[in-house]
């Protein structure tokens, strides 16, 4: 069942189940993938200076690996704070005794902007147009998450998607059209690659076809575009396993890198090295962000849906000091559930103050 929200463009939350310099040639890459070697783990970067507190006890830290990766593809640019979930909440619920702190740990903090729910090739372009120009008047960096491909999520918590694959071209060229001329983060398509095995051949074909389909239309419509292809958390799939559908997916040809911990709770060094390791995989020259919106305690263990005692993560920055990562984002929105305390993707103001350290 879709239960979207307005705040200012259509978002949904989204689960994740557990599991779980760039080639000219992307066919000849993909021969021999399985030959490249491994990376070894990457230092975490503390919060950004003069952010609200954020816990980090149980990211561990140490000195980054040499590593064929790419610099920092995106600018030194100040993340755009988009209104989300929890500041609606808050300007509902000015005296709730939970809100002061909710405000200074989730509320200040620059979130993803993810674009779902109905299928809406109408209003696409003007509700994308929205964040893009808003950001780019306030001089900063917007991060938008297009979710949805076809068999979304597999017809779980947050189903849904556009009706077709030609449906989700013209979606995706109307999205792409709203992206103005600044530059952007563009979160490909949570869960579309790592679930993938969800489909039948044909589906598959499509969906990957799909994507990169999407990713070529962004780059097009906005050279200044970064687009980071989701790869699911260090617990999933095995770097190795993985490279070769992102290569399928466009991501040599199209990508600035890779997206890591969406909706998750890994650690930020586990899933920095998770992100070197897949890169390697796919023979360097790429960068990764990784989703630090609910990770400050790790995971507890294998549970992916609204486990408690979470907390959030590193602040999100584009200065994270690690090589070849970029930016540690905030791509699921804290306080928005997996789908096991309600509603995926509806606010809740006890898992926020949760997250928040209450």
């Amino acid at each position: 069942m879709e239960n979207p929200r307005t705040a200012p463009t259509l978002t949904r939350g989204r689960k994740r189940r557990p599991g779980e310099r760039r080639p000219a040639d992307g066919a000849r890459l993909l021969a021999t993938l399985t030959g490249a070697a491994l990376i070894a783990g990457l230092a975490v970067a503390p919060a950004a200076t003069g952010a609200p507190p954020v816990p980090t006890s149980a990211q561990a830290a140490g000195a980054p690996a040499d590593a064929d990766i790419a610099p920092a593809s995106l600018p030194a640019m100040e993340l755009y704070r988009a209104e989300a979930g929890v500041n609606v909440w808050l300007d509902e619920n000015p005296d709730d005794p939970r809100a002061p702190l909710i405000a200074e740990r989730i509320g200040s903090q620059p979130q993803a902007v993810w674009f779902a729910g109905e299928y809406d090739p109408d209003t696409i372009t003007e509700r994308v147009a929205e964040v893009t120009s808003a950001a780019e008047a306030a001089g900063q960096l917007p991060v938008v998450v297009p979710y949805m491909i076809p068999f979304r999520d597999c017809g779980n918590h947050s189903g849904g998607g556009a009706p077709s694959f030609a449906a989700y071209a013209e979606w995706g060229e109307r999205f792409a059209a709203g992206l103005g001329s600044e530059p952007v983060v563009v979160v490909l398509e949570p869960d579309a690659i790592p679930l993938i095995d969800c489909l039948d051949d044909q589906q598959r074909a499509e969906r990957l076809a799909a994507l990169s389909g999407l990713a070529e239309a962004v780059t097009d419509a906005n050279p200044s575009a970064r687009v980071y292809y989701d790869v699911g958390h260090s617990g999933w799939h095995a770097p190795a396993e993985i490279a070769p559908t992102l290569v399928e997916a466009g991501v040599l040809e199209h990508g600035a890198g890779i997206a890591t911990n969406i909706s998750n709770y890994r650690t930020t060094a586990d899933e920095t090295a998770y992100a070197a390791a897949v890169v390697a995989q796919l023979g360097g020259g790429l960068g990764a962000v990784v989703d630090t919106s609910r990770n400050g305690n790790g995971p507890l263990g294998s549970e992916w849906c609204d486990p408690p005692g979470r907390l959030v993560g590193h602040t999100p920055t584009t200065n994270t000091g690690v090589p070849g990562v970029d930016a540690y984002l905030w791509i699921k929105l804290p306080g928005e559930l997996d789908g096991c305390d309600g509603p995926a993707g509806s606010f809740s103001p006890a898992k926020a103050y949760e997250l928040a350290g209450g």
